[in-house]
């Protein structure tokens, strides 16, 4: 007799516990028998094997199994759940049934029992054989996804079975696969199979098999703890591949391993993790185009660019290797310690495609060869900064140099791990990116301060992810600039010499014909005639068809913009974002520079009002002298007085160069000061009342007697439920769109695959704005300054609605002016009942903006009037 390996998966995704460490003796002290248990991730508990139900707890919280070799398992959910009563379980078996592996057994309810049981950790332990020698193949506190080999034993095997027949050694296994992935063996894939070999603790290969039913016993390969070793195989769907593992666990990593390979990454259920989150696109793209969601409308032709984020100057070379390799491993310690954070911050909030991006950044930054090269280049006297530029950029130029698309945008990858190592021995700022003019620009994300670095260069903007209300895609549309997001992975494998990004219809054309380009220059005309003719008309005031009138302001981001915002032919500055001041630099700007900026954008409107919004960090805003406590929601934390009251220094001087850059100013015709303060993120007028104080106090201690105006920010939806006591207190209300429809809608607007659905138009939102309405009731002015003010559809509903002031973009202000004369907003107002009472935003959308067409028709225009906007694909 000899023996084979029988193993157990594991029924259920979770955090392996040694059995010891269950805090139950029966359990701990193996009095029931070996095993191991799992801390549950999952509802569900599966078949961990194919097997018979023998027994079913009448209480519904364990279950007997015996498998086909006679071996009896009991999986036990939790610890004292028997106490319960069954309570929060539901069997989906019963006893005397055969089940499969994976097969469900029973469901739980998780929150419920946590609350109420000793502790969820559910034990599965061997009860008719206590000498059975069982070996865990997943370490301990790591998690083991349902299906996963976990337990392997010896079951005895006839002579007959084994005759003429190798039987592998526990020390080592290998397997056969083909590759099914439709992009190859690119990071996702390769970061999982450096996961596999180290949760099994093992030595694990790839190799090509292109001699298959050769012997291979000699093969090499490529370890999987370097990416750049896989990814220098080159294998692409169909490749076959050898794989080999030494250590205990060799069998089932390499089983773990095939599976991986030959699954599809579409059927797991996974995006790929290299290209970015998984985006549905705004419409089903043409061939050869690429549909995204229109953020910022126009028209632009150029060469489509990958953007790459500028590196830092370090030092050249060192005189100590030996510090400058303690230098290195401090480096690359911060920074994947930076990624890991990242990873289980976008884990916890079901960002999986996120977190699968930082995980495969750690498998780069761990990379054996990667590592062994920059010591290398310290040996020969570079510092630890340029020998990290100078391993990876080897790499790197390999990557582009492959001919296989997918693998020269991994090259982007490694760049940007390349550049985050050497900021921390940066000598001097990163130099600006070159090379980008008339560009239409491609990047999975940017943050605002990599936007402002480009914008001046480039003819456009495409985002695989993002949303149209992200502050990358409000300062594309405050400069004019067209871009399209959320466009999905496709995107970031897309080329061209010469592209059409048409973001007014939220399309990028790869290969557009002559005939389309001559086109596209037509249609850049009348564009162009069409703003002119806006323009000239737009330093006028706003009267609407039924006689009312309106403010249209404008969004700026700096004192500089002010001058943009008249010349465009704002009635004011409805925002100006004060935050952008506080980006980009490595310390917060003093009490000199906040002032000269205020004050210029003050000088720059000639008398006309100016709102600054106080500063507003956090969500996708962050600033590298600000250490904000670690949360799984940005947006849900520490921001606007929540935060100042955290970090008063910097909010007492953003609040004492706001009262200089003021002082003296005489009040405007509404009686308002002419420099405002607008305080953002107000959930009650309790925290404007703390704000009112404190500016109050700083006043006094500069000798100011008259306090600037003082406004809230309608963004949380209690603000708008409690509109009513805010303008009892505000000097004026201003709805900020964006924040009120992510919040009202419980949709992250940094989530790209809900950009398309988080939308203003939506019945619940539009009602929050009809209660804000109604409870400033006329005692304060409100105005809105968020995305929709901006939309020819939502703007046009909310001048209806009865807002004094729509705050756009710059480059908006003359067409929004332009539409709002045409509007009867009377006879719109009185269609309000109806559309708030349809089921969603897209039901709103259509009949709304049919009912704009029969008001157009009706108004009949004069002859040659060619201010009349198609842009309704922005999404508010």
């Amino acid at each position: 007799m000899s023996s084979t390996s029988r193993f157990l998966c594991a029924p259920l995704r979770g955090v392996v516990v040694p059995l010891g460490e269950v805090p139950d003796p029966a359990f701990a002290e193996g009095a029931l028998g070996p095993g191991v248990a799992i801390d549950p991730l999952d509802e569900t508990l599966h078949a961990p094997f194919d097997g018979e139900v023998i027994q079913c707890a009448r209480t519904a919280h364990a279950l007997t199994l015996r498998d086909d070799h006679g071996h009896e398992w009991l999986l036990h959910i939790g610890i004292d759940t028997v106490d319960l009563g069954g309570e929060g379980f539901e069997l989906l078996v019963a006893t005397g049934e055969r089940v499969s592996v994976g097969d469900p057994l029973c469901r739980f309810d998780v929150d419920g029992l946590s609350r109420r049981a000793k502790a969820l950790v559910t034990p599965i332990v061997v009860t008719n054989a206590s000498d059975l020698a069982l070996e865990t193949l997943v370490k301990p506190g790591t998690i083991v996804d349902k299906g996963e080999v976990l337990l392997q034993w010896q079951a005895p095997v006839p002579a007959a079975e084994t005759a003429g027949r190798e039987v592998p050694t526990q020390a080592s296994a290998r397997g056969e696969a083909t590759i099914a992935a439709a992009h190859g063996l690119h990071a996702r894939p390769a970061s999982r199979l450096r996961s596999i070999a180290q949760k099994h603790d093992v030595e694990l290969r790839l190799a090509r098999d292109d001699e298959a039913g050769k012997d291979r016993s000699d093969v090499d390969g490529a370890s999987v703890a370097s990416l750049s070793a896989l990814l220098n195989l080159g294998l692409i769907r169909g490749d076959r591949v050898l794989v080999t593992a030494c250590g205990a666990a060799a069998q089932a990593a390499v089983d773990a391993a095939v599976m991986l390979l030959e699954t599809p990454e579409h059927d797991a259920g996974r995006a790929d993790v290299s290209a970015g989150p998984s985006v549905a696109p705004a419409a089903e793209a043409t061939p050869g185009t690429l549909n995204g969601l229109s953020a910022s409308p126009g028209l632009a032709v150029g060469p489509l660019v990958r953007y790459r984020a500028a590196l830092p100057s370090v030092a050249d070379t060192a005189d100590d290797p030996e510090r400058e390799r303690r230098a290195l491993a401090a480096a690359v310690a911060e920074v994947d310690a930076d990624l890991e954070r990242s990873m289980r911050a976008a884990g916890s909030r079901g960002q999986q495609a996120e977190a699968d991006i930082f995980e495969a950044h750690r498998a780069w930054l761990d990379d054996p060869d990667l590592r062994a090269s920059a010591k290398s280049k310290i040996a020969e006297g570079a510092s630890a900064g340029r020998a990290w530029y100078l391993a990876l950029e080897t790499e790197i130029q390999r990557l582009r140099g492959s001919g296989n698309a997918l693998l020269a945008g991994r090259a982007d990858d490694l760049h940007d791990l390349q550049r985050q190592v050497m900021q921390r021995f940066a000598t001097h700022d990163a130099v600006a990116t070159t090379g980008l003019e008339g560009a239409i620009l491609v990047a999975r994300e940017m943050t605002p301060s990599q936007f402002v670095e480009v914008a001046g260069q480039i003819g456009g903007l495409c985002l695989a992810g993002g949303g149209s209300t992200s502050h990358v895609s409000i300062l594309a549309r405050t400069r004019g600039l067209p871009c399209l997001v959320a466009m999905g992975d496709a995107l970031l494998e897309a080329s061209g010499e010469r592209v059409c990004l048409d973001a007014d219809r939220g399309r990028l054309e790869l290969a557009p014909d002559e005939r389309r380009l001559a086109a596209v220059e037509a249609e850049q005309a009348r564009q162009r005639q069409r703003s002119e003719a806006d323009l000239a008309v737009a330093f006028e005031p706003v009267t609407m068809r039924d006689g009312r009138h309106l403010h249209v302001a404008a969004n700026i981001a700096s004192g500089a913009e002010a001058q943009g915002a008249l010349d465009a032919g704002a009635d004011g500055v409805g925002l100006m974002r004060s935050e952008f001041l506080f980006l980009a630099r490595q310390a917060a700007p003093d009490l000199a520079e906040q002032q000269a900026e205020y004050r210029a954008a003050v000088e720059a409107m000639a008398g006309r009002p100016v709102v600054v919004r106080l500063l507003d960090i956090g969500a996708d805003k962050q600033l590298p002298y600000l250490a904000l406590p670690a949360t799984p929601n940005p947006a849900l934390g520490e921001r606007g007085a929540r935060l100042w009251q955290a970090h008063p220094e910097m909010f007492d001087t953003q609040l004492d160069a706001l009262l200089e850059a003021g002082r003296g100013l005489p009040v405007c015709e509404d009686g308002l000061t002419r420099l405002r303060l607008m305080v953002p993120m107000i959930a009650d007028v309790g925290e404007l009342r703390w704000v009112r104080r404190r500016l109050a106090t700083r006043a006094a201690a500069l000798g100011i007697e008259r306090l600037p105006s003082l406004g809230a920010m309608v963004e949380v939806p209690t603000a708008a439920l409690c509109a009513g006591t805010l303008a009892g207190e505000a000097d004026f209300l201003s709805i900020g769109t964006n924040d009120l429809t992510q919040y009202a809608l419980a949709m992250d607007r940094e989530v790209a695959s809900l950009a398309a659905r988080s939308d203003v138009l939506h019945p619940g939102v539009l009602r929050l704005i009809a209660l804000c309405l109604e409870g400033a009731g006329g005692r304060c002015p409100v105005a809105v300054c968020g995305t929709a003010a901006g939309d020819p559809l939502a703007g046009a509903l909310l001048a209806a609605m009865g807002v004094d002031e729509l705050s756009v973009e710059p480059a908006r202000v003359a067409v929004v002016k332009a539409t709002l004369r045409r509007l009867d907003a009377e006879a719109l107002a009185a269609q309000l009942p109806a559309l708030l009472a349809l089921d969603d935003a897209a039901a709103v959308r259509e009949a709304l903006a049919t009912m704009l067409a029969s008001s157009a028709e009706a108004a009949t225009p004069a002859s040659g009037d060619a201010t009349t906007s198609t842009d309704t694909t922005t999404r508010s």
